[in-house]
Parts: structure tokens; C-alpha cells; sequence
């Protein structure tokens, strides 16, 4: 088993070591899982450097919550340092999500097919006639298999508390699903089709020319959270306030920015941040997300460490006050696009 250990500064600005970083191959775990080129999902890149590989962490020593974070995208260090330090355990499954760039333009903005994309990558199961992504390589299965072996190879983690009473799959009840960009729209995705304990989105979700997000949801509205940059491309096209109304959002509190408001921001669902990013749409996406684009003080300290935790810990029976649409939001893209 392969682990590596990170240090960082510790949120008291002393020099403290981080949990251990669990990593291993899927092909490595479930011989079931396959490559698929067809969609650029291989387990090698062209210079032989894995791509399957997963990561996971927790801190043994901290309180429990009893919860998992399945990570929908690159693994995040600085975030999972976080997760940890909140009692969380937190996993960064691989599995076939490398469609996005590789759909026809044509066919990807015609309505309804990132979202059936979405849900056979997140499930393993036939949701669209675009992909043929079988159940090893989907989300769901990739993170129980890992999960599994992390049981077996780590029990110090205690992470069988996470794999349902018959053995055949993960505990959703106890899993927040999150992910930034991509892996944000992919969460929301699935929570529509899998009720989770909570669903955490950074930048995101998007896909403006799609109707799942009004869906009926399986997991509560009050359930998701959503964290964005003003200057992310995502608002200046009405992505993020689409998205975000379309799923209810708004009947739990105001768009609140959290750089002039304290805790517990309205107990709103809809946050957002306007902080120096230099002006770059780019960094303003990323930065949201703790890591090298996120913003930091005079001191060096990420000025966002308060709204990390809360939504990976606010309690979702409290929320705001509902707040009406937004008409100045365009919910028809189709129509803008024209």
C-alpha cells in the first residue's frame, strides 16, 4: 500500500503534519475495471504515468462524524486536510468521466445529454446511447470497491462503517457527495437520482442548456450547498443562479456573499465570493476551492476557512428565509443562445 504524508500549515499558522494520503490503482483493486479509449478513459498516459489512481484520508485522531466525502475530481491535499480535520473520512474515486470534452458539440448542447452522461458515469448504469460505461467503471461501484479494500488495508480508518448491512454497496445515507467544476455538476447529478447526506458544489453545477436540475430530487433541497466566484464564467452567463434556482435553492436563504457576512451566513444555501483574484475568470473558478488559486490574507491565511466548514458541516435542518427568483437570471439558455 502506498501512502505519502503531506505538511501543512496547520489553521494556528504552527507547522503540523497532515493525515496520510492512502493511494492505490483501481485496476489494481477490482480486475473488473476496464480502460475505455474510446472516451479518452485509459489507465496510462502516453508517457506510462498511471491515471487510476485513487486517493483517501482520514485523521484517526480527530472526533468522527461518521460521514464520507466522495471527491468528484483531481485530488485535493489542502481540501482533504480539511475534511479530515472536521472529523470526516474522504475518498477521490477514478472512474470514467472523461466524456466532457469528446461529445459533439451538436449533441452536447442539445437538452438532454450531459445530464444522461452524467448519470451513467456517476451509476455504472444505461442512462444514455452516447457512452457505454458498465458498472465497475462508474462512480458508485469504483468508490465501493475502494472503500472495501480501504476496510481491509486500513482498519485503523474503520471504514466499514460506510458499506451497507448486505455487503453490496456503500451507505449513501452517510456519504456527501462533492466536487468542483465538472465534478460539481456531476454531484448534483447524481443526488438527483441517489439521496445522499449532502451534496457540496464548488463552482458549479452548470450544464445551462440541460432541465435535470428541476427534476424531482431524491436527495432534499436543503441538502445542497453551492460556493462560486462572481467573476467565474459560471455568473456572468447565468449558469450558477440558474442552476441554483432551478433546484430550489433559493427557498433557503438569499445569494449571500460570504466576504461581508459572518456565520452562519443566513444559513443560505447560495454563497458567493468576490475577493481579489486579480481580475482572471480563470483563477476566479478555481478559487473557491482550497488550493493555489484560493485567496489568502495579509498573513498568508486562506480568508475562506470559515465558509469551507460550513458547508462540509452546517446543520441542513437549518436554513434562511425563501427568497422569490431572480428575474433578472436567464433560465433559458436555449432561447439566449439564439
Amino acid at each position: 500500500m502506498k501512502t505519502h504524508i503531506t505538511c501543512l500549515l496547520a489553521l494556528s499558522a504552527s507547522l503540523a503534519c497532515a493525515a496520510p494520503t492512502i493511494s492505490k490503482r483501481a485496476s489494481e483493486i477490482d480486475p473488473r475495471a476496464k480502460e475505455h479509449p474510446e472516451i479518452d478513459f485509459v489507465f496510462t498516459d502516453k508517457k506510462g504515468k498511471p491515471q487510476d489512481v485513487q486517493n483517501a484520508s482520514v485523521d484517526t485522531s480527530v472526533k468522527p462524524q461518521g460521514k464520507l466525502v466522495i471527491w468528484l475530481m483531481g485530488h485535493s491535499a489542502p481540501l482533504f486536510e480539511r475534511l479530515n480535520s472536521y472529523g470526516l473520512h474522504a475518498i477521490q474515486p477514478h472512474y470514467a468521466n472523461k466524456w466532457f470534452g469528446i461529445i459533439p458539440a451538436d449533441k452536447r448542447d442539445s437538452g438532454k445529454v450531459l445530464g444522461d452522461i452524467r448519470l451513467e458515469a456517476t451509476t455504472g448504469d444505461d442512462h444514455s446511447d452516447l457512452v457505454n460505461i458498465p458498472q465497475p467503471d462508474g462512480m458508485m461501484e469504483r468508490s465501493f470497491q475502494f472503500v472495501k479494500w480501504l476496510a481491509k488495508e486500513h482498519p485503523e480508518g474503520k471504514w466499514e462503517q460506510f458499506i451497507s448491512e448486505d455487503g453490496k454497496g456503500l451507505r449513501w445515507d452517510k456519504v456527501i457527495i462533492s466536487g468542483s467544476s465538472h465534478g460539481a455538476t456531476s454531484s448534483a447529478r447524481f443526488a438527483k437520482h441517489q439521496k445522499v447526506d449532502r451534496v457540496v458544489c464548488f463552482c458549479g453545477p452548470r450544464d445551462n442548456y440541460e432541465t435535470w436540475q428541476a427534476l424531482p430530487s431524491a436527495t432534499p433541497a436543503n441538502r445542497i450547498f453551492g460556493f462560486s466566484h462572481v467573476l467565474d464564467g459560471g455568473w456572468t452567463g447565468d449558469h450558477y443562479c440558474r442552476s441554483w434556482e432551478m433546484m430550489g435553492l433559493n427557498q433557503f436563504g438569499p445569494i449571500v456573499d460570504v466576504d461581508i457576512s459572518a456565520p452562519p451566513f443566513q444559513n443560505t444555501r447560495r454563497l458567493i465570493t468576490n475577493a481579489d483574484v486579480g481580475g482572471s475568470d480563470k483563477r476566479a473558478h478555481s478559487s473557491v476551492v482550497p488550493g493555489g488559486a484560493a485567496v489568502k490574507d495579509k498573513d498568508g491565511k486562506f480568508i475562506h476557512e470559515a465558509v469551507w466548514r460550513y458547508l462540509f458541516n452546517h446543520p441542513v435542518n437549518e436554513t434562511g428565509t425563501a427568497t422569490p427568483a431572480d428575474p433578472d437570471c436567464v433560465k433559458d439558455q436555449q432561447k439566449k443562445a439564439r
